[in-house]
């Protein structure tokens, strides 16, 4: 099955149902201009609130070394995701798997833009909007990735109830990442939509 991540979590109500709907990831934004930012202390209380198996990811863009190591510091992540200008070498260096997030552009050459993050876990893709480095809310065009990869794909970008079957069967991806597609409002989920979400993941 295409794995779940469900992204921009800051309640531990909302990371208890989307573990019990059957994620396997919760994402944590730890970029301060998001509205979905959230502080390490109430982060920790979340990541230690997960059931067994649910993996805790901690969502980044262009923090320094210090700054994500004061994180790891306070908060028992299981993996890093790096939404900036990050090279590869630099998203190595904490001694946890990473994600790196492309945002994509018309006419990306997605393999050789993979290639530059040679050590990361997955590439994620998202749509490109300037300014915004993800949750754009805004899907791109999924005709673009490539059938045939070497890479693992997790799948961004405007994802909902109404299009993840769609996505799933088009791009086959790893794992699929959704954040405002479950959300009442910014940062608050609603427990009846990542159901919904998770089951037209398994249906794909």
């Amino acid at each position: 099955m295409t794995r779940v991540k469900i992204c921009g979590i800051t309640r531990e109500e909302d990371a208890l149902a989307a573990a019990e709907a059957g994620a396997d990831a919760i994402g944590l934004v730890f970029y301060a201009p998001s509205p979905r930012y959230i502080s390490p202390e109430r982060a920790r209380r979340i990541v230690c609130a997960l059931p067994p198996f649910v993996s805790s990811v901690g969502l980044f863009v262009d923090a320094s070394a210090a700054e994500v190591r004061a994180i790891l510091d306070q908060v028992p992540l299981s993996m890093l995701q790096f939404h900036g200008d990050e090279p590869d070498d630099f998203c190595r260096q904490f001694g946890r798997p990473y994600l790196k997030a492309l945002r994509v552009r018309p006419g990306d050459n997605l393999d050789e833009l993979a290639a530059r993050w040679s050590g990361a876990s997955g590439i994620l893709l998202d749509s490109y909007k300037p300014g915004v480095p993800g949750g754009t809310g805004e899907t791109f065009d999924w005709s673009i990735i490539p059938s045939s990869r070497t890479w693992r794909l997790v799948l961004a970008g405007g994802l909902e109830t109404s299009n993840v079957h769609a996505a799933v069967q088009q791009a086959a991806p790893w794992a699929v990442d959704v954040s405002g597609g479950v959300e009442l409002s910014k940062g608050i989920k609603d427990s009846q939509k990542i159901n919904a979400f998770i089951e037209e993941v398994k249906r794909g």
